[in-house]
């Protein structure tokens, strides 16, 4: 029953729109990121082929 008081209380404060405002913050550059490295990865791979390619010679 505490937990429940306690919960209604963090939730109706400000801190917990603050927290959920940090959350959402933190979901969009983590998705950012994601991205970044979803799109850096396949040119990363390629990059890094063409220098073996020039180093071997073949």
């Amino acid at each position: 029953m505490r937990m429940m008081v306690a919960s209604k209380n963090f939730l109706c404060s400000e801190e917990a729109a603050t927290a959920i405002e940090y959350a959402f913050m933190l979901e969009m550059i983590l998705v950012a990121v994601m991205i970044g490295v979803t799109s850096m990865g396949g040119r990363a791979g390629v990059w890094w082929t063409n220098i073996k390619t020039a180093l071997l010679g073949s």
